[in-house]
Formats: structure tokens, sequence, C-alpha cells
């Protein structure tokens, strides 16, 4: 019956049955439809039905709903402009009941446009033109004239506009011409002055541009859609409006001082991921760049699965990467306020003891709970039932009585878990769930922008049902798209069994993407930052490739890692004519590009080693290094070196070189400088690649294998004798340098006395062979 009602007012089959799947929705309209046919009869013309569509569907709280249908039914609202108005109308007035004569100016009821007065409007705005539109004919913008006349009569038809402006066009210019016809060339681009060549890159989804703009810029930015602490946007979808709001909202700003204040909520049940590093930078963020509050609020609602280190490690990646919370927090701290709520909640008759299992409750179409009706006296003594442990886990859980704006109907708000709480201890056996706990923790500390991924607007109606069914303030929830990295995986339970499989080592094993790891790698937290503006706070999801981010890592460690010298693979040159009695000592920039930022001595003796590929017994075209016949200089020692013999070992392989030295001012200039070390510190370099083959690891169709296939056996690489000049002598865990020539390198908390590791974080430049 509701499938012939739908396909009856015009909506395609396909379109009636995914309507029909979801239940709120599709009870909402067919009472539309009932209405508008008690006024209209049965035969409904296609553009009525359209209208009723996307009154229902646009339309988040139905109490408008049957005043809406009438001016449709009565053809007063005849435009989907006019719906747009009526629905703008509406959300700004939430309070009952409507100015009907105010609300009928607003959406144009009534209003009739002549074809007279849209022809003297679209005279008027080409008179205003013509000299332009005379010399650009048909490559003027028409759009200008059309925005321009729909300026002058809001309620005009957008199709009759646009006639009657091609048809004066047509009468100013004539018919087009060939050079009509032709396209409109482009200016040549202006070359970029060089301070606009400092620009950085902006990727969004997965597009690169240019913006200047730091991420507190772009957060400030932000704030224009966002409504101000007290003034909620009533246009905010699903926000709904009670006879407490206005008195809560003014509670709430005599608490806050109308001061921003926003909540970073993590799980302790795992280790902070890159896409974190975004939910981080959006709420400290946004708070820092509007004078506010941020605090850090961990969501301890499932002692199943939380650990201290991980609260510790949360802390720790928050503030690592620059921000300090104004007030560290936990749901837990809030247990007996929500309890109490929740038997408030009951007593409202919004909330039930359900004894259906988890299988039976799970997807959008479960069965209707059998004690959906059952009386608040007997819910009330079977939840403190609950509370004393005479359930099983599994047997009850306590319901709310609404459906979710994805069709999900009446979600779990406590369930029991014989589990200790790791603060609250055996204290309580039924545990809130985040559909619960998030809003009502949001109210109660007074968060005025409630900041979170997208996946979590299907829960927006629950969390102002809840806050508004409960007369609490009720803050305004925001979605904004998460970000995800190419090549790896962020999920707790994959990385677990990672960790499990022996494929990494923990979660800071620096092949993966989580925080923790990201910083034993070496990657400075500013350039995380950076590269989550650079991603911008965009809706839609951002999915990005690695190198993105290795690329935001170089800029910062240019201007922070001082440089050294290092060699992986050493082969030993014994420079036989020396010109000292002993070891000189050689100056080297830390900063080659700004030499007032220091210095550092390395000593420079007879003996040397260079890398073992910066020599080669035959020379191939273009190969510039050392080789017989070929001298290279040695870099910062003002020397250049020539081979004098090769020295193997019994296999054939190359273990020695003597050469001669010569002054760089008196010697024919090399074609190559390359590095060295001498009286160096033995070291063990760890080399980093992708963790995974493919861009998708966990895509079924891309990894048919599952994930644990797609390890690549080459993600580490291990040197286990490389040597490094004696400037890094007293570097410390996570302290940063360039090796010249190899790349960033940051010392490893693995590093003992005698035995010091590095981890190389990027290298100096993009591999090419990266998608």
């Amino acid at each position: 019956e509701a499938l012939g009602l739908f396909t009856g007012i015009g909506l395609s089959e396909a379109k009636a049955r995914e309507t029909l799947r979801n239940g709120a929705l599709s009870a909402l309209l067919r009472r539309a439809v009932l209405q508008a046919r008690s006024a209209l009869g049965p035969a409904l013309d296609k553009a009525t039905g359209t209208l009723l569509y996307n009154a229902v569907a646009r339309l988040k709280d139905p109490k408008h709903l049957g005043f809406l249908v009438g001016y449709i039914a009565r053809r007063e609202i005849l435009t989907d402009l006019q719906l747009t108005a009526a629905l703008e109308y509406v959300r700004s007035h939430p309070l009952e009941p409507l100015d009907v004569a105010d609300f009928e100016r607003a959406c144009g009821v009534g209003v009739c446009v002549t074809p007279e007065q849209i022809e003297e409007a679209v005279e008027a705005v080409i008179s205003k033109h013509r000299a332009e539109l005379l010399v650009e004919r048909y490559h003027f913008n028409m759009g200008l004239l059309m925005g321009e006349a729909r300026s002058r009569l809001q309620w005009a038809d957008g199709k009759t506009i646009k006639n009657e402006v091609d048809l004066q066009v047509l009468h100013l210019l004539g018919p087009k011409t060939e050079a009509d016809l032709e396209k409109k060339s482009k200016a040549a681009k202006a070359r970029p002055a060089p301070a606009e060549k400092q620009k950085a890159a902006v990727v969004e989804n997965g597009e690169v541009g240019t913006e200047t703009r730091s991420l507190l810029e772009q957060l400030r930015g932000e704030a224009l859609k966002f409504h101000k602490p007290g003034e909620q946007n009533y246009k905010t979808e699903g926000y709904v409006v009670t006879p407490n709001t206005m008195a809560l909202l003014k509670q709430h700003l005599a608490i806050t001082g109308g001061q921003v204040r926003t909540r970073f909520p993590p799980e302790p049940n795992g280790i902070l991921h890159i896409g974190h590093a975004k939910a981080i930078n959006f709420n400290f963020g946004y708070a820092k760049a509007n004078g506010g509050l941020c605090f850090l609020r961990y969501d301890d609602t499932n002692p199943e699965k939380e650990e201290e280190k991980y609260f510790t490690a949360i802390r720790e990646m928050v503030e690592w990467l620059g921000y300090q919370p104004y007030a560290v927090t936990h749901a837990s701290d809030y247990f007996d306020q929500l309890y109490t709520w929740a038997l408030e909640l009951i007593r409202r008759g919004q909330a039930y003891v359900c004894h259906q299992k988890v299988d039976e409750i799970k997807g959008h179409n479960p069965p209707p709970s059998p004690w959906r009706d059952r009386p608040v006296e007997e819910s009330l003594l079977l939840f403190e039932d609950m509370r004393k442990g005479k359930f099983g886990e599994g047997e009850a859980t306590l319901r709310m009585k609404l459906v979710m704006e994805d069709g999900k109907m009446d979600p779990v708000a406590y369930r029991v878990k014989f589990t200790p709480h790791h603060r609250t201890g055996d204290k309580w056996c039924i545990y809130p769930t985040y559909d619960y706990t998030h809003c009502l923790c949001d109210s109660i500390e007074h968060i005025t922008h409630s900041l979170c991924t997208k996946e979590f607007q299907a829960r927006r109606s629950s969390y102002f049902w809840l806050c508004n069914t409960l007369d609490v303030y009720c803050p305004v929830q925001w979605e904004y798209g998460r970000l995800n990295l190419l090549y790896t995986v962020v999920s707790k339970r994959k990385i677990i069994r990672l960790v499990e499989t022996g494929a990494v080592r923990d979660w800071d094993d620096p092949r993966l993407f989580t925080l923790t790891a990201l910083r034993r790698r070496g990657f400075p937290p500013e350039a995380i930052n950076n590269f989550c503006a650079r991603v911008g706070v965009t809706v839609a999801q951002a999915t990005m490739e690695p190198h993105l981010l290795e690329a935001c890592a170089r800029e910062v460690l240019n201007e922070q890692a001082p440089r050294a010298m290092a060699v992986l693979e050493p082969l030993k040159v014994t420079i036989t004519n020396f010109p000292a009695t002993k070891a000189l000592e050689v100056l080297v920039p830390n900063f080659p590009a700004d030499e007032s930022r220091g210095f550092h001595k390395v000593p420079f003796q007879p003996t040397v080693y260079i890398e073992e590929t910066d020599f080669r017994e035959e020379v191939d075209k273009g190969y510039k290094r050392l080789a017989p016949g070929q001298p290279v200089g040695l870099r910062h020692t003002g020397y250049v070196i020539a081979v004098q013999n090769v020295i193997k070992d019994a296999s054939g392989r190359v273990i020695e070189l003597e050469v001669t030295c010569t002054k760089s001012d008196v010697a024919e200039k090399p074609k190559a400088f390359i590095h060295w070390v001498s009286e160096p510190l033995a070291c063990e370099v760890r080399l980093y690649e992708r963790l995974f083959l493919h861009k998708n690891p966990e895509d079924p169709s891309e990894v048919p294998g599952g994930f644990l296939s797609d390890l690549n056996p080459d993600s580490l690489r291990v040197v286990h004798n490389a040597l490094v000049d004696c400037s890094v002598l007293s570097a410390r865990p996570f302290d940063k340098f360039q090796f010249e020539r190899l790349g960033y390198f940051s010392m490893d908390p693995d590093s003992e006395e005698g035995k010091m590791v590095f981890n190389r974080t990027v290298t100096l430049k993009e591999d090419p062979g990266k998608a």
C-alpha cells in the first residue's frame, strides 16, 4: 500500500523502496501524502508530490509538517524556491505559534510576478551592462544578468527569466557570429612573485592547490559557519527548541561567559593515529582560534578494553602536538549524574528495560521490542536490578524510545558488564553507551560546539533528542570529514593483529601511522599540524598519499634538523699524503643555508670512510663519483682525493682505497663532492618503507587475501655497522639530524651508551618511484 502511495506522487519504484527502508521518513511522507490527498483528491501531480517529498526529507522537526503540507495542498507554495524559504523560516522560528502573515511574506505566498514585471526587470539589467555586452557579446557572463534579474524579482520563475534574458540579448546583439562561437582565450597566467612561491600546498580530497592560510586562519573562517556561543543556530538540521531552551541558554552563558568550548573525546582503548591528529587540531585549534578552551575528555565507558597506558599515551600525544587541555575529564566522572538522568528518562516514559539479545536488535530493521510499552514502574525496578547485578551480561539493556536519522530504532543507553572499571572499581556493573553518554557529557561541560566526524551524523538526532527530553542544555553537533591515509591501516583491531603476528613491534612501530609511531620515526609535531592544515577542514572524507605528509616533514626538518655526516655501508680510505701529522679540525655548518646558526667541528685524519656506492672501478657514462682517474672532493674539507691503489680481499671485494689529496683551490674542479666520516661513532640505522604493498590493504577487491597478506617484506632494513660523525655524541632520543645526502634521521629510544640507533624519517627528496 505504501509503495503504491509513494509511486503515485511521482517517485520511481527504486526511490520509493529506498524511502520505505527509512521507517521515520516513510511514516512522515505517508502522513503528508494522505493530508494532501484529502485536500486535492487521490491524483496528485508530480510537481506537488516532489514538493511534499522535499518538505518531509528536509524538515527534520516534524511539528510544522502539517502546517507546510497545508500550504502545498492549497497550492500557495508552488516552487522549490518558496519551499526553501518556508523551511528556512520555520527552522529559524522554532517557538510556536508561527506568525502566519510574517511567514507568508517570507516565502512569497500570494505573490504573482507578471510577464511585464519580468520584462521590465531584465530590460533594466541589460541596460546597466549594455556597454560591456556590446564589447564582449556572447562571451559576457549571462549568469550575472540572470542573478541580478532574480534579485529584483525574488519569486519569479527562473526559467521564464532565462527565456526573457535570452530574447533581449538576441535583440541587442543579433545572432551569434563565428567569433562568438570561438572559445574565450584564457589570459596568460602572471608569473608568481617570489613571496607567492612560498604558498603551501593544500590537498583536498587528493587534489593539490595552493593556500597561504594557517590552520588557525582556516578555523577562524569556519567560525562564520557556526553559531556564536549562546546563539544556538536554529537552522542546524534536527535542532529542537523546547519551551526551556532560552532559559537554559541564558544559564549556559552565565556559566561560560560566552566563551567557545570544545572537547576532544577519545576512547582510551588504543593509541591515537593520524586521523585523530585532524580531530585534535580541529577541536583544540578551533577553540584557540576563537579565544576559547578545549577539554580532553576520555570516553571511558567500556572497561573491558581500556588500559592506563592508553590514557597516558593519548594525553602525551595531545601535548606533543602543542595543545594544552583546559581540563582533563572522564565520562566516568559523571556516572552518578548519568544514572540519575537514566532514571528520569524512564519516569518520563522515554526509556524502558528490554530483554532482546544483541543479535536481535542489530541492523536497521530489527523487530520492535515486545517490552517497549512496559509500565514505567516495572522498568524502574528492573533497571535497579540491573544496577545490583541481578541480570547477566546480555540479559537486559536500557533502551531509549527514539528513531535515529538512519532509521535505527531505540538505541541502547545502558548495558550490563561485570568488569571492574579502572577508575570506579566495582561500584558499577552497568555502563552507559556512547549514544547516551556523549551528548549529556557535552551538556554537563557546557560545550558550545560538539565537533565530530561525518559518521556520527546519524547520531545527531539522538544527541538533540536526549538533551531536550531531559530538559538540559543542548549544544550543537557539527560534522566534518575524516582524514585517512593510503598504504596503511589505523583500526585498533587490525593494529593489534599486526602486533600479535609480529609484523610490527608495537603500537609505536615507525612503519605505522599512529602518532606515537610517527613521533618515534622522527616526524616533528609541526609537520603533522601543517599536514592537517593543508588537508583543510573539509566536510568530505579526505584520503591522502603518505608522501604528502612526508613533504610536510621535509619542510619542517629542513629548518630544524642540524646537519651531520654518516656512512651506511663504509669503505675505508687511507690518504697516503695527508697534509698534517695529526688530525685536522673541520668546521661544518649546522645549517648551510644560514651559517649564522653556528658550526660544529669534526676531525679529519688520514683514515676516513666513504659510502661503498661512492666508488666504482669501472666508470659508466654519467657516473660522477670516485673512480680510478676520476677524483672527487671531500665535503667541507677543502681537499680533492684521487685513487692510487685499490685493495681487495681474497674474494675480490674492494675493502680499502689508497688515495692522495690535493687542496681544492689548486686541483682541477671535481665532478662531485661526497660525504665521509673520520674517527666515527658506530651506530645502527633503520630504514623504513611502506608497510603494505597496495594503496588500500583493507579493500578485498584490491587485496583478496586480507591485509595481513599484503605486508611489504622490505618495509624495514636494519644497517648494523653504520658510522656517524662525533657531532651527534650528545644526542638524546627523538633528536633529529639531516645526514648529508642520505635523509633526515631521528635518534631512537632503543639507543644505549655505546650503541646509538637512528630511524630514517624521510629521504631528502621524494622517491619518484612512489605513487
